[in-house]
């Protein structure tokens, strides 16, 4: 497709500890398409992003950007991010909502990365936050009023869920509270999250191939079937 993003990185090739300059391997691939970064400018119910997908104002999963890299760690997710912001979103105000990997929260935080207040923001996916705590405190319950706490709209409302938390114990609130609040509730979120408390999963592909052409194809047909739907409503005036 014209005007397509790809964004390759090899690492060097070494022969019995010397380097060999005429073979390199590949290390890193970004790439997204066109029609997702279009798509991604239309998205004007809010500014929420789920690191690389984001909802439309239908409610719909729009995948915006891909990369293959060799793990989680800083480099890998700086070169994600970086591109995700160069190429695809550069709008400002966005919130990302992420595990607490150290490598995304040290990519968020380069000062040269265009991810840092007031440009962007960062929350925690409520999900890994209560993985996190049940690895201490036990008990279904327990989980459940966390959640119900996070997913509060209101103050009083947080509040409340908190406080039976803290009858049951107290340990658990301070564990809580030394998350700051932004991050993790929803109350104090200042409509930047939009209802969307966690994160969504995406399957691994181990072919490359398959991976390009399966988010390519899959792409093409929505964006096909979303415009002929769209014309369809253009065509009875809505």
């Amino acid at each position: 497709m014209p005007d397509t993003i790809a964004v390759l990185r090899t690492s060097p090739v070494r022969v019995g500890g010397q380097l060999d300059e005429s073979q390199v391997y590949f290390h890193r691939l970004f790439w997204t398409f066109p029609p997702c970064i279009e798509a991604f400018r239309h998205c004007k119910y809010g500014r929420t992003l789920l690191v690389a997908i984001a909802h439309d104002r239908n409610s719909n999963i729009l995948p915006v950007a891909f990369a293959l890299v060799e793990g989680e760690n800083a480099e890998s997710w700086s070169f994600f991010l970086s591109h995700l912001r160069q190429h695809v979103t550069p709008q400002p105000g966005l919130l990302v909502i992420s595990d607490r990997h150290n490598g995304i929260k040290a990519a968020l935080e380069a000062p040269d990365g265009g991810w840092l207040p007031l440009a962007a923001y960062r929350a925690f996916c409520i999900r890994h936050v209560a993985a996190n705590f049940t690895l201490t405190f036990k008990g279904k319950d327990a989980r459940r009023l966390l959640m119900n706490a996070a997913y509060a709209k209101t103050e009083v409302e947080f509040d409340y869920w908190f406080d039976i938390l803290r009858s049951e114990d107290p340990v658990m609130c301070d564990w809580a509270n030394r998350i700051e609040y932004s991050l993790w509730t929803q109350h104090c979120d200042k409509g930047r999250r939009f209802g969307h408390m966690t994160t969504n999963i995406s399957e691994c592909v181990n072919s490359i191939c398959k991976l390009v052409k399966a988010t390519y194809g899959r792409l093409a047909e929505l964006f096909i079937r979303k415009g002929r739907e769209d014309e369809a409503q253009l065509g009875t005036r809505q």
